[in-house]
This record gives structure tokens, sequence and C-alpha cells, in this order.
């Protein structure tokens, strides 16, 4: 049995077992905004969703990440799913994510209806990496 609800306060010690990214100071932040999502699986918590308004007016997934023990089971299809219907809710008819271009996570992406949009290179030393790629998708 699966629930996924809005991220609490009583999450943070779960969240930062998995969010190894987000600084401490932007998670009441995320409370406050209904900016992340908490999947329990028979009421333990398994996942994580996050994300930011892109433009101020587009959802941007920043993050969804899974716990080793529960990948491979159709969880995160669930969080995005239930993300989409929650931004549709919203009022907003376009969503965007991103991944590195040597990550697998494209591949997720665009299972679940996703096009690439775009990508960005950083190259400064001490903030170089992969390409970041853009994909985005329009919800009706």
């Amino acid at each position: 049995m699966t629930e996924i609800r809005y991220l609490k306060d009583s999450d943070r010690e779960f969240w930062f077992s998995l969010d190894k990214h987000l600084p401490e100071s932007e998670f009441e932040n995320k409370v406050h905004t209904k900016r992340g999502y908490v999947l329990l699986v028979s009421g333990r918590p398994a996942g994580l969703l996050r994300f930011n308004l892109f433009w101020d007016n587009t959802p941007f997934c920043t993050l969804i990440i899974i716990g080793e023990e529960y990948r491979g089971r159709g969880y995160g299809k669930q969080l995005m799913e239930y993300w989409e219907k929650d931004m549709k809710e919203r009022g907003y008819g376009m969503l965007l994510t991103s991944t590195q271009t040597d990550e697998t996570a494209q591949h997720f992406y665009r299972k679940l209806g996703y096009k690439d949009c775009g990508g960005l290179i950083i190259d400064i030393p001490g903030y170089a990496q992969p390409m970041e790629m853009f994909m985005s998708k329009e919800i009706k």
C-alpha cells in the first residue's frame, strides 16, 4: 500500500538520508510552500520528490529519488504521476525536469512522456559537470 503526501517538518531525518543536495535552510521553505512530497510504502518513507518554479511560473522537478530497497517497483512512476496531477490541479500546463547526460534517468523521463528541450554546459573549474539536459512535458 502506497501513500504520497506533502513534506512535513517531521520528515527531516528521512529527507536528508536521501537528499544530499538540499541546503538545510531550504527544507523549511519546501515544507511551507508544499514543494516536496514523501512516498510511503506500508507506512514507511521510501522516496521523495522536490520541485521549484522555473521562471517563477513553470514547475521544475529538481529531484526524485527512491530508496534503494524500493527501486524497480514502479514507485518513481507513481511519484511523478502524483506530482503531474497535483500541478495540473494547481493550473499549470507544462512541466520541466533535468538530468545529466551521463545518467540513465533520461530514459525514465522519456517513458513518462517527457521530451528533450535543451541543455546546459558548465565548464567553470570547481563546478564543471556533464551536460545537464532539460526535458519538458505538456499536461492537459
